[in-house]
């Protein structure tokens, strides 16, 4: 197996957890679910995750090579990767409750609703920054093809987006109901994200090549 069990495990669990942090994705998905329902915000979850597999397979053959270019341009891949992630997890501990605004345009189809989702995550370059600090902590060069093993996590945090997503929308109205009613919810689950930020950047900065 290219990549062990328990690493595909953890590595899943996260990507749950950092699906479930208020950001502009899963946001967008509930104010258009609670706006027009389950459907719409499942529309939107496809393009997004439509939009995560370009910036999976650029990522993929980009890290694969600088893996394999020089022990130098491996920690600086690291050190950088770090700070992202530090800072990551800064903002989110510091992040404070937000309303959910669900004035947003009423007429959507569902193609634009879709294109939307590809188009947001596409031209978010905070996502493929976000994939490069990610997705090489979990890779191992002695498993085997690194860009194999970097599609298949990409792949597993589709599944993990799509799951979270999915959730969101189908619970949209009363979802956003709640987070509305509860400051202190989204800052448990600011607060959980921010701690996974930090150890997943403890991880990285202290990886051997």
């Amino acid at each position: 197996m290219l990549i062990p069990t328990e690493t595909i495990a953890a590595f899943f669990l996260a990507s749950v957890l950092l699906g479930l942090a208020p950001g502009p994705d899963n946001i967008f998905v509930l104010t258009q679910s609670a706006l027009h329902g389950r459907s719409a915000g499942l529309i939107v979850t496809m393009g997004l995750c439509t939009g995560l597999l370009v910036h999976t397979t650029a990522v993929s053959f980009g890290v694969a090579a600088i893996f394999q270019a020089s022990a130098a341009a491996f920690t600086t891949l690291k050190l950088v990767g770090g700070a992202y992630l530090l800072y990551l997890a800064w903002g989110a501990f510091r992040a404070a409750a937000r309303e959910l605004h669900t004035d947003q345009n009423t007429n959507l189809s569902n193609r634009r609703l879709y294109a939307r989702g590809i188009i947001m995550n596409i031209t978010n370059p905070k996502v493929s920054i976000f994939f490069l600090a990610f997705l090489p902590q979990f890779v191992n060069p002695d498993r085997g093809r690194l860009t194999l093993q970097l599609m298949s996590l990409g792949g597993i945090f589709i599944i993990a987006t799509l799951l979270v997503f999915g959730g969101i929308a189908v619970l949209g109205g009363s979802l956003g109901e709640w987070l509305n009613r509860s400051p202190r919810a989204q800052r448990v689950i600011n607060w959980i994200a921010g701690t996974v930020f930090a150890a997943l950047a403890l991880k990285l900065i202290t990886t051997d090549r």
